[in-house]
């Protein structure tokens, strides 16, 4: 189970109504991940005010030695109103992890850079990070990309689509569930 669950905590995407919680345990240095990313856009795009998604930073510094600062740096531009857009970026150029790399993307993205290379050089939002990562382990997270749906691990093979179709299922199982036929009469 997810623990904790979604909360103010998260950078989160998706309709207030959302019907569906999908919640990314994930790490931008990751090729798995980068491979993930566009399957979760995909769904995010067919469905979005039925899927409420959250990430969370499971950086594997070990294995990825820029993932902690490219998590950082999300941070970072996240504080600035740019979580997203740098999420982007970070998947798109996952071998261009450097420093400066990082620097230019937040030029990229008009932040006030200053600040954004303050706020990664002094570590401001380790312990976001590092609270993600402790939340991945008590979930029982051991690699990324980590899925969970509505709380529970999705041990599927999200590369095949199995993702989306559940997803897909779930949200037609609970819209369908509580609607109204129409009356064709009014």
């Amino acid at each position: 189970m997810l623990t904790p669950p979604v909360d103010d905590r998260d950078h989160v995407l998706g309709g207030p109504r959302a019907l569906v919680t999908l919640v990314e345990f994930g790490d931008y240095e990751c090729r798995f991940c980068g491979r993930a990313h566009p399957i979760v856009k995909d769904a995010l795009w067919r469905m979005p005010d039925e899927i409420l998604f959250a990430f969370r930073h499971f950086p594997l510094a070990q294995a990825h030695p820029h993932a902690l600062a490219a998590a950082l740096a999300a941070e970072a531009a996240g504080a600035q109103g740019q979580f997203w857009l740098m999420h982007d970026v970070l998947y798109a150029n996952q071998d261009a992890l450097e420093h400066d790399d990082l620097i230019g993307y937040a030029e990229d993205l008009a932040l006030d850079v200053d600040r954004f290379v303050a706020d990664v050089e002094r570590g401001t939002y380790l312990q976001k990070v590092r609270g993600d990562f402790r939340a991945g382990v008590r979930s029982g997270v051991n690699g990324t990309p980590t899925f969970f749906i509505d709380g529970k691990r999705f041990d599927g093979n999200w590369a095949d689509g199995s993702l989306t179709l559940t997803l897909a299922g779930l949200v037609r199982e609970r819209a369908g569930g509580g609607l109204e036929p129409e009356n064709p009469a009014q």
